[in-house]
């Protein structure tokens, strides 16, 4: 980035570095330690898990450390499961990762990696068949807008969709239920508002714009950052924070997806490096292994900084207002604001994804999907920035 001062937030150059470095943040971290007995916190980290989860202190180092295990655990589980695996979620109250099992004979083998064990009728792979032909028919016709979204539940075992409160009996509702059910194992929760992006428009000070729109920095990778593909499309020039040239978005997906990324260059660089706003030190990012759902997770966006909360559900097709409908998001606990929107997702220093859309605010709460960033290194062929 540009090295120039500036009184920002009480930092120079290296806020500008944050700008750019694909994480809307700052260089200056903390190294947390790699010990197995050491969970990946600090005080801050703590704090801000008691602030969100309704924690301890002691509380949340334990789940840290659970949580950590947990994605050890849910890889090689998935292994020994087979085709008889039916999905996995971690219980924080027990801090143990249980898996779903169409098999009793896959039953010991599972068990030895230190997974529980529940048995299911449908495989995870026939609930991601069944979401497919939910996804196929909802190509054709545009989904009604009183349903929010629908995922595959390991725990339930089925395909649930999401209706926004008070359009349960919408004749476009009652219909798309109707075909849902005849190609899915269904049930229908209720949930109170419609979700929505999270861009905004432009305010001085902020990581990053393009046209009069505001969006967060997701993630550093070796030439750029990657970040939502609703902020910006392909060949859109991108500015600072400060109004100086980044680079512009060389690949940006929307609706369908909800990824971008964008070159860094004209004195601009990259850090692996997410923002804790003041509320924690800044976290270096090691790496993309992808938690498991029920594990915690964080989110950094220039609006509402440094927030946390919990994994809820993954591989869920969101349907925001105005009828752009996004497959593949991950679902969270975490609150979000305009303007969060590409904000970095991170579970201890792992990488997770950028901020899309949610509904809600940071005051009264709220849930907040994010794109999952290996998604993204893929199509593009991008190479995570790592400490």
């Amino acid at each position: 980035m540009r090295r120039k001062t500036s009184a920002r937030l009480g930092l120079s150059a290296f806020l500008l570095a944050a700008a750019c470095a694909g994480t809307g943040l700052a260089p200056t971290a903390t190294a947390t330690a790699d010990s197995p007995d050491t969970p990946l916190a600090s005080d801050g980290l703590l704090k801000a898990m008691q602030r969100d989860l309704g924690l301890s202190p002691a509380e949340a180092r334990e789940r840290l450390v659970d949580e950590k295990q947990a994605v050890k655990v849910e890889r090689a589980a998935k292994k020994a499961a087979g085709d008889a695996y039916g999905g996995a979620w971690f219980d924080a109250g027990r801090g143990r990762l249980t898996v779903a099992l169409t098999e009793r004979s896959a039953a010991a083998d599972v068990r030895e990696t230190g997974a529980d064990v529940r048995f299911v009728e449908h495989s995870a792979a026939e609930l991601d068949a069944a979401k497919a032909r939910v996804d196929k028919f909802v190509d054709k016709a545009k989904a009604p807008k009183g349903v929010a979204s629908w995922r595959v539940d390991a725990k339930a075992n089925r395909v649930v969709v999401d209706v926004v409160e008070g359009h349960r009996a919408d004749n476009d509702v009652t219909s798309f239920l109707r075909r849902a059910r005849a190609t899915a194992p269904l049930r229908v929760d209720t949930v109170p508002e419609a979700p929505s992006t999270f861009a905004a428009g432009t305010v001085g000070g902020d990581p990053y714009y393009t046209g009069n729109v505001r969006c967060s920095i997701g993630f550093s990778v070796h030439g750029g950052f990657v970040t939502a593909g609703h902020c910006g499309k392909a060949g859109a020039g991108v500015r600072g924070w400060d109004g100086s040239n980044i680079g512009s978005f060389q690949g940006s997906s929307f609706p369908d997806n909800d990824y971008a990324w964008v070159s860094v260059g004209n004195g601009w660089w990259t850090v692996p490096v997410v923002l804790g706003w003041g509320t924690i030190p800044d976290r270096l990012v090691k790496g993309s292994a992808e938690a498991p759902v029920g594990t915690s997770i964080c989110r950094s966006g220039s609006t509402t900084k440094w927030h946390c909360g919990n994994l809820l559900a993954k591989n869920e097709t969101v349907n925001y207002s105005g009828g752009a409908v996004v497959r593949q998001l991950t679902k969270t606990s975490v609150c979000a604001e305009g303007g969060d929107s590409g904000g970095s997702f991170i579970s201890g220093d792992q990488a997770q994804g950028v901020t899309s859309g949610g509904w809600g605010n940071c005051s009264s709460g709220g849930e907040t999907w994010f794109q999952p960033v290996n998604e993204i290194l893929q199509r593009y062929g991008l190479r995570l920035h790592t400490a």
